[in-house]
């Protein structure tokens, strides 16, 4: 029973990844047709984040109410439809529209589901739900370059959109297995007492905690929305090719992933942090190279395959720097931090496209990644580890 629905939750993992890596590879030609400048994606994807922090914020009052089941397969539905209305929009605003519904559903389904694989199952299979999310996210970017080529990218969209109907079908259709399960004692961990943001702050090593997992996500959402856009007009690639090798820095996520899994039980949370941010810093090297299409598609690659294993491991760490009693309420602030630098890093990027050269886009990274590194080891130093 519990592995059936184990294979819905990762189905609704997929779902959520296959919408967020579209905006980035259909923008070069989305931008063009609606008539505004190319740093308006970040506009986007801050309503988006904005609809994710607000979902993420009362799911738990839904899910009290509607359960877990159905809060998931309305939320995918919800999603479904953002994504037919991006495809038939035709004004800017039109998007922003959309977006709204977007952010919630995808940051519904998020939340939801982590939380039950996180009460249900064991700890493994959250590194792998979240490798799910990278497959669907690698998918994407190939969907919407196979629309580019055809109808253009509202095509693209349409295609998600009925992939996400048909998943949300499925989920709906999934909801007894969610009520038996409910009524099996689960893997749950202990609860942990609500902790108040100013003691919280006031940990050894907390604030540098958050700066980290900020600038880890400012380096995560700023590739996914401008990969496709700096591979068109910084490095020459074609529209089309360009969202088709927008697509590697997500394969090297869920492969990261993957791999991870495994390796993280020889490797302690903290060196799997240093090693994904040595082969985050190997990736954009190879950005630096001029020229040379294999060397900017082979760092996108490393840059996906090294973010990896650093969102996951943070996470895990938590409670070893800061103990079992103040891990809950630690890690909802680092949720908060990880949806600001979602929301801000992209945004940013696009002023400085806009006004400067999108060809920054590697030393852009660079600073966030180096910010990363010292605050991690201002952790480890302040935390005694």
């Amino acid at each position: 029973m519990y592995s059936l629905l184990l294979a819905f939750i990762y189905l609704a993992f997929i779902s959520l990844g296959l919408p967020d890596s579209l905006l980035g590879a259909a923008w070069p030609s989305m931008y063009v047709q609606f008539g505004v400048p190319v740093s308006y994606a970040g506009a986007v994807s801050v309503i988006i984040s904005l609809g994710t922090v607000v979902s993420a914020l009362f799911t738990d009052r839904l899910v009290g109410r509607l359960g877990t089941g159905r809060v998931t397969a309305l939320s995918v539905l919800m999603t479904a439809l953002a994504m037919f209305g991006f495809s038939v929009s035709t004004a800017f605003w039109q998007l922003c529209l959309w977006a709204v519904p977007y952010g919630l559903g995808a940051g519904s389904v998020d939340a939801a589901l982590n939380n039950y694989v996180a009460l249900h199952y064991k700890s493994r299979h959250m590194s792998w739900l979240h490798c799910m999310w990278g497959l669907g996210a690698s998918i994407g970017p190939y969907i919407m370059s196979w629309a580019l080529l055809g109808g253009g990218w509202p095509l693209g969209y349409r295609a998600i959109a009925l992939m996400q109907a048909a998943l949300s079908a499925a989920l709906l259709l999934s909801l007894p297995l969610w009520r038996k399960s409910a009524a099996t004692p689960g893997e749950a961990e202990a609860e942990t007492r609500a902790v108040p943001k100013r003691t919280l702050l006031r940990l050894p090593g907390a604030k540098a905690l958050l700066l980290a997992f900020l600038c880890y996500t400012g380096v995560e959402s700023t590739v996914g929305i401008w990969a496709s856009s700096y591979l068109a007009l910084g490095r020459g690639f074609t529209e089309a090719d360009a969202a088709h090798f927008a697509s590697l820095f997500y394969i090297g996520i869920t492969a990261g992933r993957a791999l991870s899994g495994f390796v993280s039980f020889k490797l302690g949370d903290d060196a799997m942090i240093r090693l994904g941010q040595g082969v985050v810093l190997a990736g954009l090297a190879l950005l630096f190279i001029p020229g040379g299409d294999a060397f900017a598609l082979a760092g996108l690659a490393l840059v996906g395959f090294g973010c990896a294993p650093i969102y996951p491991a943070t996470i895990h760490s938590t409670p070893e720097h800061f103990g079992a009693e103040h891990s809950q309420s630690m890690i909802g602030l680092e949720m908060a931090c990880a949806y600001v630098g979602t929301t801000a890093a992209p945004p940013l990027f696009g002023l400085i496209a806009n006004h400067v050269s999108i060809e920054l886009f590697p030393w852009y990274l660079l600073a966030f990644l180096a910010a990363m590194f010292v605050s991690h080891e201002a952790v480890i130093r302040r935390c005694g580890k």
